[in-house]
């Protein structure tokens, strides 16, 4: 399975928009709701056309904290949209399937037509979540704020974050936690039970085991590549952590 990325060219997001026109109108306007409302893919083929008629924005409550995002719909996009429902029931699905069918467009074909519109221009690294990371990388090149989109996606650090958008962590955010509960937690979880010693030693067995793949008669140009890579962020994270204390 290939890993899903953000379209973080503008370029190539217009591409792909473009892609999905030729193929039908309901997979582009399915696009734009998912990259400007952060919506799962499932929860956007569940959307009435009364849910969207007459509206300049799309209100909706994101993930397991129900936190709300709000879309505000372009003039172009609303235009497009009011063109597309027209003559249409409110209590009709937005993005329905086969023209024969009244019923909710599937996961899977939506799925399918992603890819295929991502073939076309040369973009493999498409799937069901390039929506949902495309408005998340986008929210945070526009406002910097990771912790926001930790909160909403309900990860368990910034880092997971960074690497469901494709981005470098920004160590300094990383290496902090966001309130003084989450701080005394650390604190509780690492005295207990010599918690942080054994992870620490883990840790040192981890990288000796490094050292020594690197040195090995059979080591590859790869493996050193990788074993350089991670050592530079360690030195990086170690001279941050140093700032800090």
């Amino acid at each position: 399975m290939n890993w899903v990325s953000p379209i973080k060219d503008a370029t190539t997001l217009q591409n792909f928009k473009n892609s999905l026109k030729e193929y039908d109108i309901k997979y582009y306007i399915m696009f734009e709701i998912g990259i400007g409302t952060g919506m799962l893919l499932q929860d956007i083929l569940k959307l009435k056309v009364g849910d969207i008629r007459g509206k300049d924005q799309i209100v909706v409550s994101i993930g397991t904290k129900s936190i709300q995002t709000v879309f505000h719909i372009p003039p172009e996009l609303q235009a497009i949209i009011n063109s597309f429902i027209a003559g249409k029931e409110d209590e009709d699905f937005l993005i329905q399937g086969y023209s024969s069918s009244r019923s909710a467009l599937t996961r899977e074909q939506a799925y399918r037509v992603f890819k295929a519109a991502g073939r076309n221009i040369g973009l493999n690294s498409i799937g069901a979540q390039t929506m949902r990371k495309t408005f998340a990388w986008n929210y945070y090149k526009r406002t910097g704020d990771i912790y926001y989109l930790q909160n909403l996606f309900n990860h368990a650090s910034p880092s997971i974050t960074y690497r469901y958008i494709g981005e470098k962590p920004n160590i300094g955010i990383v290496l902090k936690k966001m309130t003084p509960d989450e701080n005394e937690r650390s604190w509780k979880s690492l005295k207990m039970e010599d918690n942080g010693n054994r992870r620490i030693q883990h840790l040192q067995q981890f990288l000796e085991d490094i050292r020594h793949g690197i040195y090995s008669e059979d080591t590859t140009i790869e493996f050193c590549g990788k074993a350089d890579c991670l050592i530079s962020e360690f030195e990086e994270l170690a001279e941050e952590f140093r700032k800090l204390k």
